[in-house]
């Protein structure tokens, strides 16, 4: 009980966001104490908690940190001006232009970072949240909310 309240957490993927690299129904373990002794890293698979109602457990990969500027052109991602290559993603609707397609440029502020799904036209990530109550965009996840780093598989 004391190893998954502080240590490690097995966790489940319910949804298809980030196929190819966790398939849906994959059980992989979280790591909750790296992130007490170090911040996250670009792309590392992290959980965290949604920024967004309704809250819930979220599997990413972070793809800026605080101080980054990202921006969507087309469905590719640049990191501080420079196409980020990423070879685990994948496209399901490649020729449909989607709401988080094209964003930004974005500064990713301090103790936030920016995230999003492998499977990028299935996932609910940074390029597409929205704040039900206000409407407004929100592209970043606090520090605070994250829950751990994935490790691996079981």
């Amino acid at each position: 009980m004391l190893l998954r309240s502080f240590i490690f957490e097995g966790i489940y993927i319910p949804t298809a966001s980030m196929e190819p690299t966790l398939p849906v129904g994959i059980h992989l373990v979280l790591d909750k104490i790296t992130y007490d002794l170090r911040v996250p890293v670009r792309g590392e698979v992290i959980a965290f908690v949604s920024p967004v109602p309704p809250t819930k457990d979220m599997v990413k990969r972070v793809i800026a940190i605080e101080g980054d500027t990202v921006e969507i052109r087309n469905k590719k991602v640049l990191l501080n001006g420079k196409e980020l290559e990423e070879p685990y993603v994948q496209y399901t609707r490649p020729t449909e232009r989607l709401m988080g397609d094209n964003l930004g440029p974005l500064q990713v502020p301090q103790d936030h970072v920016f995230v999003l799904g492998d499977n990028r036209d299935e996932s609910d990530d940074s390029s597409v949240w929205k704040d039900p109550s206000t409407g407004e965009r929100v592209y970043f996840v606090p520090l605070s909310s994250i829950r751990g780093l994935v490790r691996g598989a079981y």
